[in-house]
């Protein structure tokens, strides 16, 4: 039965690629949609992830471009290169700042904030949510090994789903295809009012 609770999905794209690969599975955007749409009046479902913008062809961009059309509010940046002390090329591509962001603008609209995401880092956020009264799930697996979720994040959450039992409802079934991935008070911020109705090119697959 659909509850009137308003949820919103905080997905840390290349932190929910890695959990589901030690997994063994693909995700199913599609079915993880439905799922919550289903269940829930889903407010927003939000996907993160930085991009390396000279690159000629983007493996993770099919993905990306479904997921825009599809019901999902996408969330990029592209990433930034430098070269360390030792003289060794680095990418950094953290998305923490703009998930941290989005969830704190949009706190005051939904009752539910689902994290997919193990980043220790996301502590603090999820705790500074629960003060303004939303309660917080976290995604992720404790049955690898290590854990890819943070032990802080883990306690700190209200509820913790292990992403290994939501595989039958979230993951792709054996043999289909998909991409993968290596503001006013009082006021809904603009990003609330845009439709997220399916439309669009057909689910693409992840590839490295």
């Amino acid at each position: 039965m659909k509850s009137s609770e308003r949820v919103a999905l905080f997905i840390d794209g290349a932190n929910l690629y890695a959990t589901s690969k030690a997994l063994g599975f693909d995700i199913d955007y599609r079915r993880l949609l439905k799922e919550y749409n289903s269940t829930s009046q889903l407010v927003r479902a939000f996907y993160y992830t930085a991009l390396i913008e000279d690159q000629e062809y983007s493996s993770i961009r099919p993905l990306i471009d479904w997921l825009d059309y599809n019901g999902y509010s996408v969330v990029t940046k592209p990433v930034k290169e430098f070269t360390d002390q030792m003289g060794r090329r680095k990418i950094k591509g953290n998305m923490d700042i703009e998930l941290a962001v989005d969830a704190m603008e949009l706190a005051p609209f939904i009752d539910h904030m689902v994290l997919f995401s193990g980043d220790g880092d996301f502590r603090s956020l999820v705790e500074a949510i629960q003060r303004k009264g939303v309660r917080v799930s976290v995604v992720s697996t404790v049955t690898t090994q290590p854990p890819m979720i943070a032990d802080d994040l883990r306690r700190q959450a209200d509820v913790f789903l292990d992403l290994a039992d939501l595989q039958n409802k979230i993951g792709r079934d054996a043999g289909e295809r998909q991409p993968r991935e290596p503001r006013g008070e009082g006021r809904m911020p603009a990003f609330i009012e845009r439709g997220s109705a399916p439309r669009g090119p057909r689910e693409p697959r992840e590839e490295v």
